[in-house]
């Protein structure tokens, strides 16, 4: 374990080099904001050649519109390391030590190592504050321990937007390549992150279009301002799957040369309602209540309002999508239960061997996390997956204007709902529900192109005008003095 050198002098602190770097990272969730940062906790791995220094930081940012608290691990040099420039968070002199290179921990090979050790049950978190002493707040999630694994190499997956994961190379005890991804979670909050209990309930139920489970780190830390402790999970290591690709990319080349897609939409529905049946068969589910449904209605209704601020044409539409939504909550709704949440093409793999490969569990991430491990509808993923086929279409559109992708879109959105009525209830029984959700999360693209990328925006707007010119659309109906952001 590491000698620390209480007292001394730290230049500048590590809280200061955090506040000048982490503003321009991509998970840093405040764009375009300077963070105003609390150390809550911090801890250690030890290196077992005892050259560099591994310490996680724990950090509350109130300098964006919304407190966020952070996991930050860095790793602490004697010298600068050649490939890790880009990783590079500053320099600072230490008292003792001298001068140190301070870098982004995810993409040193030595924690990547020493983390896999600890969600292996291996090795065990130290103090930040006591030389020769365990941390006991920072563990893996199963004591056992996972299979042995030697690690042979490591690297960052790049273009993540919220977490950073970590693909790690290593063979078993008979020298077999086993790959593990290792995702660290870079906003943390109390309570279990989804994308672990989901993916680790359909595992333990015998489901192979999720991927294996290695393991996982939980943690407990000081809630902001002393109000109690926090419990959650800090990382998350699953089998790595090479020679995958995600669906996105395959969607997109099939849409681009006007490859049937059909069949491969049918087995993505067939996949998606088998997922949803094992979970409500593994987790908690509840009929929805008339609360319920109001608080998921009031959710596309502050999207509707959003949406019409930024963009007069949905505006002119508002009282039509309005109605839609009246028409939803007035139908029949199936029992809600633990669902994908932020469910579209980019998260799903396709391996030649398995087939098709659910990811990312954690649900739409700028939800907060008590809402996001809620029971909720299955048409959320439902909508997600129709819209994003749209969307692979509308890019070519993009594109290309002289592109027409309709027949396509429809053709792989109609394949994909009579796979998933192979294996569930057929979405297209409640009609009223599927388009609710299906405007609603075209809405949450029309803000997010408003916002991010003007010049797609006319790919959502376009899909609304769709919904609401088909046949059966509910028609407008006068709105009460509330409007419809009611």
């Amino acid at each position: 374990m590491a000698e620390l050198h209480k007292g001394t002098t730290l230049t500048p602190s590590k809280l200061d080099l955090l506040t000048g770097w982490m503003g321009a990272q991509r998970w840093y969730a405040a764009k375009g904001c300077t963070p105003r940062l609390e150390s809550l906790a911090a801890w250690r791995l030890g290196d077992p050649d005892g050259a560099v220094g591994i310490e996680t930081h724990l950090v509350h940012d109130t300098g964006g519109p919304e407190p966020v608290t952070y996991q930050v691990p860095l790793t602490y040099r004697d010298a600068p390391v050649d490939g890790l420039e880009p990783a590079l968070v500053g320099t600072m002199e230490h008292g003792v030590l001298g001068r140190r290179w301070v870098y982004d921990a995810t993409h040193d090979p030595v924690y990547a190592r020493q983390l896999l050790a600890l969600i292996l049950a291996r090795v065990r978190a130290e103090s930040s504050s006591a030389s020769d002493t365990l941390d006991d707040r920072f563990v893996p999630a199963d004591p056992a321990g996972g299979p042995d694994l030697t690690v042979t190499g490591s690297r960052v997956l790049v273009g993540e937007q919220s977490n950073t994961s970590i693909i790690i190379d290593t063979v078993d005890a008979d020298g077999t390549p086993r790959p593990v991804i290792v995702k660290v979670f870079r906003t943390i909050a109390d309570g279990e992150n989804p994308d672990v209990v989901l993916q680790s309930a359909l595992r333990a139920a015998g489901c192979d279009r999720v991927p294996d489970v290695v393991g996982a780190v939980l943690g407990s830390w000081p809630l902001p301002g002393g109000n109690g402790t926090a419990h959650g999970h800090l990382a998350f290591a699953q089998e790595f799957i090479p020679g995958s690709e995600d669906a996105w990319r395959v969607a997109l080349r099939a849409a681009r040369t006007g490859t049937d897609f059909t069949t491969a939409a049918r087995d993505l529905g067939a996949t998606t309602a088998l997922v949803h049946t094992l979970l409500a068969q593994s987790l908690p589910t509840q009929p929805p209540s008339r609360a319920d449904i109001d608080r998921i209605t009031a959710v596309m209704r502050r999207r509707l309002a959003a949406a019409s601020e930024l963009v007069p044409a949905i505006a002119e539409r508002a009282a039509e999508i309005e109605s839609v939504f009246r028409a939803a909550e007035d139908a029949t709704w199936p029992v809600l239960q633990r669902i994908h949440g932020d469910y579209h093409l980019g998260q799903v793999l396709h391996s030649p061997d398995r087939g098709w490969l659910l990811l990312d569990f954690e649900g739409e991430p700028l939800r907060p996390l008590a809402e996001r491990t809620q029971p909720d509808s299955a048409f959320r993923d439902i909508a997600g997956m129709v819209r994003s086929l749209d969307y692979a279409g509308g890019s070519v559109e993009q594109e290309d204007p002289t592109a027409d992708a309709r027949a396509w879109v429809d053709n792989g959105v109609t394949a994909f709902l009579e796979g998933y009525t192979s294996h569930g209830d057929d979405p297209r029984r409640h009609d009223p529900l599927l388009c609710a959700f299906l405007l609603d999360k075209a809405l949450y693209e029309v803000v997010y192109e408003a916002r991010n990328r003007p010049s797609w925006l006319a790919i959502p707007v376009a899909a609304i005008n769709r919904l609401l010119d088909s046949p059966g659309a509910a028609r407008p109906e006068p709105l009460d003095e509330r409007g419809p952001s009611a």
